[in-house]
């Protein structure tokens, strides 16, 4: 497919590498030359620089030929203007643009409409989101809602206590008898294991299930301690990701925010009504003390400055902080950190790219979510037509060939979680849930799952 990003920030950068590693025909637009110069020094993209917003800037993008635009620099203002070029001068047929301001997200469908976009995204609401899934379960390293949050995919390191500890997995059947869960990998130092019956839960192995979302806590025990529910808060950075975290949480946790400018902290205090804004940095030995770091369940770091929320994450954590996320650009800190002393390391990007990538799959995908920093990925897709037209419905899960390195979790059909045990007959309409181990998959799985021309 021949995409056109427009800006080589974080985010774009990003996209950039996962889409090219799968073999998509990639232009780069952005107006500082020499991050461009870096970008093509290490990916096989070629690139424009100039003003994303400017017709003449796109026509030598090759605009007049791009399946896809996605507009991912920094301004709204130029997202939406460059999409509106795009489809009304150009005609791409698909554009997706990254909006951060809510004025333009709520009531969303009389703007975008009019700027020509397809659909937008949010990288901090996004994260936003994934955090706040995060502080409702203690110790998972990640949660992710399939199914509009009726099944939730979570990752999580088996530690201390954890029943299943030394056990082989079929022992979950006694553990649990009316609840079912499913798991889709393990990772044990970094190596994939397929896990069957007999596999044995080791400490620290890093654990991917499957779930309805009830059944989580439940399966959770079953891999570690069960801890205390999250009660008291601590957020470093009042920026956007800040601000939207401290406004979801203000309710229902106590919350505490640091803002290091003076100014954009009395705009906080101003803005959050059950939030105690504090002016400071969050390095201050001092004022974590103060504010009695050693009390807080989560310490969560979202400046936007990586060794900031590196250096008051480790802070936070010597000085008593239950959990500590830390929000991190750079995908390559994320292995050396997370798991470490820092609990969770969010990388904002990464969390982006799943938004994209649904829109690029093949057949009726719902979602896409990279896992481990891009190299796997779960999908929910929705299978249609018949036992004539189809090449899985109408057909019970074992009779299905499904590609090396994938495997089918969980069917949600009509909003109910049905684990994908082998005799499972597939219906139209079902959603699937896959684990892909390896990317390099995606295109058996997409053929796998198309329906048949006479169908239409």
């Amino acid at each position: 497919m021949r995409i056109l990003i427009l800006g080589a920030g974080q985010v774009g950068a990003s996209v950039a590498e996962s889409l090219t590693q799968e073999g998509n025909d990639v232009t780069v637009v952005d107006q500082d030359a020499a991050l461009l110069q870096r970008l093509q020094g290490r990916l096989d993209i070629r690139t424009v620089p100039g003003n994303a917003a400017h017709p003449s800037v796109l026509r030598r993008a090759g605009a007049e030929d791009a399946e896809l635009l996605l507009a991912l620099t920094r301004n709204d203002d130029t997202n939406l203007l460059a999409s509106a070029l795009a489809r009304k001068q150009f005609n791409i047929p698909t554009c997706i643009a990254r909006i951060r301001a809510s004025d333009y997200v709520e009531g969303r469908h009389a703007v975008l409409e009019q700027f020509s976009v397809d659909h937008a995204i949010c990288p901090e609401q996004i994260v936003t989101d994934n955090l706040r899934r995060l502080l409702a379960y203690p110790r998972a390293l990640q949660v992710l809602d399939l199914g509009q949050g009726s099944a939730q995919l979570v990752i999580a390191r088996a530690g201390e206590g954890g029943k299943l500890l030394g056990r082989p997995l079929r022992q979950l059947r006694t553990d649990m008898p009316d609840h079912d869960s499913r798991l889709c990998a393990i990772y044990r130092d970094d190596r994939l294991i397929t896990p069957d019956g007999d596999t044995v839960i080791a400490p620290g192995d890093e654990v991917f299930f499957i779930a309805a979302r009830d059944d989580v806590p439940l399966m959770l025990s079953e891999l570690r301690r069960s801890e205390k529910p999250v009660r008291r808060v601590m957020i470093a950075g009042g920026g956007n990701i800040g601000y939207r975290l401290a406004r979801l949480l203000q309710h229902d946790y106590e919350v505490k925010l640091i803002e290091y400018q003076a100014e954009r902290a009395r705009w906080l205090a101003e803005n959050l009504d059950h939030v105690l804004v504090l002016h400071g940095e969050a390095t201050d030995e001092t004022l974590l003390a103060d504010e009695n770091i050693d009390e807080m369940d989560v310490f969560c770091a979202l400046t936007n400055d990586d060794e900031d929320n590196v250096m008051s994450t480790l802070l936070a954590k010597r000085m008593g902080a239950r959990r500590v996320i830390a929000l991190v650009n750079r995908s390559s800190y994320v292995d050396l950190l997370e798991g470490n002393r820092i609990d969770v390391v969010v990388s904002p990007h990464l969390s982006t790219i799943g938004s994209i990538l649904a829109h690029l799959r093949r057949g009726d995908v719902v979602a896409v979510h990279p896992l481990r920093r891009g190299a796997a990925e779960v999908m929910e897709v929705v299978i249609h037509g018949d036992q004539h037209t189809s090449r899985v419905v109408g057909r019970r899960i074992d009779a299905i060939k499904l590609p090396d390195g994938c495997s089918l979790a969980a069917v949600i059909r009509d909003g109910r979680v049905l684990m994908a045990h082998h005799d499972l007959l597939l219906q139209g309409e079902d959603h699937l849930i896959l684990f892909v181990s390896h990317r390099r998959q995606l295109r058996l799985i997409e053929k796998l799952i198309q329906v048949r021309m006479g169908f239409f």
